[in-house]
C-alpha cells in the first residue's frame, strides 16, 4: 500500500523546535525542503500541512500543532477528511529505545510509552500505521525521560541524528511506493 500521509510528531512553537522530541518535525521539514513543499497552517487539521510529489506519488506532510499528547486528533482529522486507510500513514517520531543515529522502519506495534503514538493509536482506533523511528538514545533513568526529550541534543548527538535522517530520506521513495520491506532492508542493513 502506497503512503499518502507522512506525519512528523513534535511540539509546536519556537520553544520546542530544537528538542529531541521534535525529530519528527525535523524529518518532515527535510522532506518538504527536498521536494519543494511549503507548510501552511490548516486549522481544520489542527496542524501545518503541505503536499509534495515523491516518486510520482502525491503525499501530504503533516506537523500537528496540538502538542505531542494530542497528535492523534490532528492525524485523525486529516485522515478522515481525505479518506485515508491507516496503512497509508507513516508516523515519524523520536525513539528512546534506539541509539542516537539509528533509524528504523516498523509496521504496527504498540506505543512503547510514547504519548504521541499512544494518542495516535487511540484516535485512529488502530496500531496498523507505519512508523519511522529516529533514535535519540535513553538518558538511562526513567525519571529523567520527560526532561531529556524536552531538551536539545548536544553536538555529539545532533550529527548522528541528522545522519540517520539522511539515511531514512534515501529510502523514502520506496516507503511512499509501498515497498516497505525493501526500504526496511536497505535502511536496516546500511554499511
Amino acid at each position: 500500500m502506497a503512503i499518502k500521509l507522512i506525519v512528523g510528531l513534535g511540539n509546536p512553537g519556537k520553544d520546542y523546535q530544537s528538542h529531541r522530541h521534535n525529530v519528527g518535525f525535523w524529518f518532515c521539514d527535510a522532506i518538504a525542503s527536498l521536494y519543494s513543499g511549503t507548510f501552511k497552517k490548516e486549522t481544520k487539521f489542527l496542524g501545518e500541512v503541505t503536499q509534495v510529489t515523491i516518486a510520482e506519488k502525491s503525499v501530504r506532510l503533516l506537523k500537528p500543532t496540538t502538542f505531542m499528547n494530542r497528535s492523534g486528533q490532528s492525524i485523525q482529522a486529516l485522515a478522515k477528511f481525505y479518506q485515508l486507510n491507516v496503512d497509508e500513514i507513516l508516523v515519524v517520531h523520536d525513539e528512546l529505545d534506539l541509539d542516537v543515529g539509528m533509524a528504523k522502519l516498523k509496521t504496527e506495534g504498540g506505543h512503547g510509552g510514547h504519548n504521541g503514538l499512544r494518542d495516535t493509536i487511540k484516535a485512529l482506533g488502530s496500531k496498523s500505521f507505519h512508523r519511522l523511528r529516529l533514535g535519540i538514545g535513553h538518558p538511562g533513568n526513567k525519571a529523567q525521560v520527560a526532561d531529556y526529550v524536552l531538551h536539545a541534543p548536544n553536538k555529539s548527538e545532533l550529527e548522528p541524528i541528522q545522519s540517520a535522517m539522511i539515511d531514512a530520506l534515501q529510502v523514502i521513495e520506496d516507503v511512499v511506493q509501498g515497498n516497505i520491506d525493501k526500504a526496511m532492508k536497505n535502511l536496516h542493513t546500511k554499511a
